[in-house]
């Protein structure tokens, strides 16, 4: 195919408005006119004509250089490859129509073997709608990729080119959202505080209404009361990103990612706490919790299912307690997969939220799926349970729902996690006990289970843990008696020389102690045998003497 270079003139006649060409007077000058190159492409699928051009060269070794690069391009394409050479001549077409710059010739030999869009020019925001249409797993986790692209991705990068997005960006993107989260708590602090002297301003008298008015206008213009970006869900949309950007990878689209080594602040998880004597005291007295993970203690514990026997959920908050089922999988839980004979059931469902909407769903990992032994007080509160059930739906007859659930509303119908949670918070608040969230009470299971010195790897595994290393965080809330235990054992470990002398000296003021508490307990004697309560021993003579004295 034809393609050359050639010299240009853009000189006009002031009559006519026509360029000059060959006719300019000034052509002959060295710097006067510029350098241009034509390249012609193959033809369209109709069989026209199109060509590359571009003028504005300031030399002539400028201009063959870029006609060098076109020409490596077209030959990039296979003769017998004629989807690949259309597919070179549209995106060289395109390049002039844009004036952008030529594309690398080994980049785009690799998209063009790759099957890829030969013209980089995929933003952001397409790719990730590309993504998540192309993403099969349940909904909830699909809603929570698509609230990250929404709310945090795309309006700060997505107009970005896929393959220019760099680290940089992506710091930029996390300083804009710690940005926005000190605007969001000074406007919500002059929300507030304008509330709170709205609420001081009296009701009656004209001016007190005037001003009550102004104050009401005033607060109406301010913005809503708003939540922060935390740390955790800034990992998280930085998760969504990474996940979306290391299948563009796979795909051969880019070959860096970028959200891989952008650095943001970490998540500091709350430690989990047991209600010792003291934290519930200092709760009782300022109403706050040490964290917001609380553990309670296995007489707690107790005191709670004793507070709820008589609930209509009692038989789930027991099973919870004991056996560390989460709030889905036990509202999930069928009876078809529950065996009371042999003493366990299986966990192979669960009831997920999604918004307010409740969908039934698979266990939350692979370990989910899982055999929990059950033991005989739980089978005996299942039983029971079961009974009422029959008798509710005898009760409601045709009206019952027949959902085959362990636990269900008063027709039959599916547990609501959500409405679970509020049951939960009234009758802990009811109990008057320290405060615990209900997946505390599973993680309170998890923690008698260590108390009681089960293996480590038994416990993961009635709780589904993915990782025996998830279980053994759980020592954070270690009851106080199982560490003074562990403490006590380890110190008897270490054979001390002061401490064998002052177990010794321990033992020798025992002894006497117990000597002399002995001695004390043998009657005692004074000078001349007599005893020496004097006063006790002169009463019993006088009364002897008396006895004594002749009549008269």
């Amino acid at each position: 195919m034809k393609g050359s270079t050639y010299r240009r003139c853009s000189c006009r006649d002031p009559k006519t408005g026509k360029e000059l060409g060959t006719s300019c007077p000034k052509r002959s000058r060295k710097n006067h006119c510029s350098y241009a190159v034509r390249q012609e492409l193959p033809p369209r699928e109709d069989g026209s004509r199109r060509s590359f051009s571009r003028s504005g060269y300031s030399s002539l070794k400028a201009a063959q250089a870029d006609l060098d690069h076109i020409r490596a391009l077209l030959g990039l394409a296979e003769a017998d490859d004629p989807e690949g050479t259309q597919l070179i001549a549209e995106m060289l077409a395109e390049v002039g129509r844009e004036r952008t710059a030529l594309p690398d010739v080994e980049e785009t030999r690799r998209r063009l073997n790759a099957g890829q869009d030969l013209i980089g020019s995929l933003t952001v925001s397409e790719y990730l709608d590309r993504w998540l249409a192309g993403k099969r797993i349940r909904k909830s986790g699909l809603n929570r990729y698509e609230t990250d692209i929404r709310v945090h991705l795309k309006p700060r990068i997505g107009n970005r080119r896929l393959d220019r997005l760099r680290v940089s960006h992506l710091s930029e993107m996390f300083t804009d959202i710690r940005d926005a989260n000190a605007q969001v708590l000074e406007d919500n602090a002059q929300r507030r505080a304008a509330i709170d002297e709205l609420a001081t301003i009296p009701w009656k008298g004209a001016e007190h209404r005037a001003r009550r008015k102004a104050m009401k206008a005033a607060i109406d213009e301010m913005p809503p009361f708003r939540r922060i970006t935390g740390p955790a869900t800034r990992q998280h949309a930085k998760a969504t990103l990474r996940a979306a950007l290391n299948d563009a990878i796979g795909q051969q689209i880019i070959t860096f990612n970028p959200a891989a080594h952008v650095e943001i602040d970490p998540v500091r998880k709350p430690k989990a706490l047991v209600w010792t004597d003291e934290r519930v005291a200092k709760w009782e007295q300022t109403g706050e919790k040490p964290s917001p993970v609380m553990v309670w203690t296995p007489q707690q514990t107790g005191a709670f299912l004793d507070f709820v026997a008589e609930d209509r959920l009692y038989a789930m908050w027991h099973l919870i307690a004991f056996r560390g089922l989460r709030r889905g999988e036990a509202c999930g839980q069928p009876w078809s997969e529950t065996n009371l004979d042999t003493h366990s059931l299986t966990v192979s469902s669960q009831l997920v939220q999604d918004g307010w909407e409740v969908e039934a769903s698979d266990p939350k990992t692979d370990s989910g799926y899982r055999v929990v032994a059950l033991d005989d007080d739980t089978v005996t509160v299942l039983k029971r349970h079961r009974e009422q059930q029959d008798a509710d739906r005898a009760e409601w007859g045709s009206a019952w729902v027949e959902t085959g659930h362990v636990f269900t509303q008063e027709d039959g119908s599916w547990l609501h996690p959500g409405k679970v949670t509020d049951l939960f918070e009234r009758l802990v608040t009811a109990s008057g006990l320290p405060p615990i969230r209900l997946h505390d009470l599973r993680h309170g299971a998890a923690t008698l289970m260590l108390a009681a010195d089960i293996d480590i790897k038994i416990v993961s595994d009635t709780l589904g843990h993915s990782d025996t290393r998830i279980t053994r965080d759980i020592y954070q809330s270690v009851l106080p008696q199982v560490g003074k235990s562990a403490a006590e054992a380890t110190a008897k470990l270490v054979p001390l020389q002061r401490k064998a002398e002052a177990e010794k000296a321990a033992r020798k003021a025992a002894k006497k102690a117990k000597a002399k508490k002995a001695e004390a307990k043998k009657p005692r004697t004074g000078d001349g045998g007599k005893p020496k309560n004097r006063a006790k021993a002169q009463a019993k003579a006088d009364k002897k003497a008396k006895r004594r004295k002749p009549k008269k």
